[in-house]
């Protein structure tokens, strides 16, 4: 049975089973050829992005398929971290921002821009859920591919599913939706993408925004180029003002 997660511009998002399938919109005023070359690269560029980043933080492995326009990955049982994070003691709300600025920062580090930062785009799976991810390799054999690239894959997500050193064992976080992501080497994208989860934060968050803020900052510490990416934030945060007036 096919329930829908969310249906945007560009996408159409499902559940199926214990999958998430991510199905990109065709559209009509492209001329077909030109739309079909669109959507496969957004597509390509995207499952490649998130093959890299499940090496290096907690976030859903693509499952490989013929499909070229579609993106299938295990369904992560848990609650968008926009819902939940206000609902935490201020010691796991911590714990979690810290975690979030280690997660930019990795990926950072490794030239990952996700694009897209905001709570929304964050999975909180924690204790509560624990019974229902035990089974999270066991999909539907209808949906999941045979033979050894299937072996290949649920071998790949069971070694993947401690990717991240979390000081809190029973919650863990997982950045999805990589469809704005890119790499780049650029101090500029990484700046930007800071200012996106500020804003986000500040937006969703605003009576605990400032704790936030200062909480990710700590774990966003461990980047290599911490200095140098939050000299840059504030002279992009200096020209949106300037856009604003």
């Amino acid at each position: 049975m096919k329930k829908i997660l969310y249906q945007g511009a560009e996408a159409i998002i499902y559940k199926k089973n214990n999958l998430v399938i991510k199905d990109r919109i065709s559209k009509s005023y492209r001329l077909k050829k030109i739309d079909e070359t669109i959507r496969k690269r957004r597509t390509k560029r995207e499952k490649k992005l998130l093959e890299k980043s499940s090496k290096i933080i907690n976030s859903p492995v693509p499952m490989p398929t013929k499909e070229k326009t579609k993106i299938i990955l295990p369904y992560i049982k848990g609650k968008k971290l926009s819902e939940h994070l206000d609902k935490l003691p201020e010691k796991q709300a911590k714990i979690i921002c810290e975690k979030i600025g280690q997660s930019i920062a990795k990926l950072h580090d490794n030239h990952i821009i996700h694009g897209d930062l905001t709570t929304s785009n964050m999975i909180l799976e924690g204790e509560q859920f624990r019974e229902q991810t035990k089974a999270e390799t066991r999909f539907h054999n209808s949906d999941t591919p045979s033979g050894r690239a299937g072996e290949e894959w649920r071998r790949d997500i069971k070694s993947r599913r401690g990717v991240e050193d979390n000081k809190t064992p029973d919650k863990k976080l997982y950045f999805i939706d990589f469809g704005l992501g890119f790499q780049s080497e650029k101090t500029e994208d990484k700046a930007v993408d800071l200012h996106l989860i500020k804003q986000a934060l500040e937006a969703k968050h605003f009576t605990k925004f400032k704790d936030y803020w200062k909480w990710i900052l700590q774990g966003y510490k461990i980047s290599k180029d911490y200095e140098k990416n939050l000299e840059r934030l504030k002279k992009v945060e200096v020209r949106g003002k300037y856009k604003k007036h």
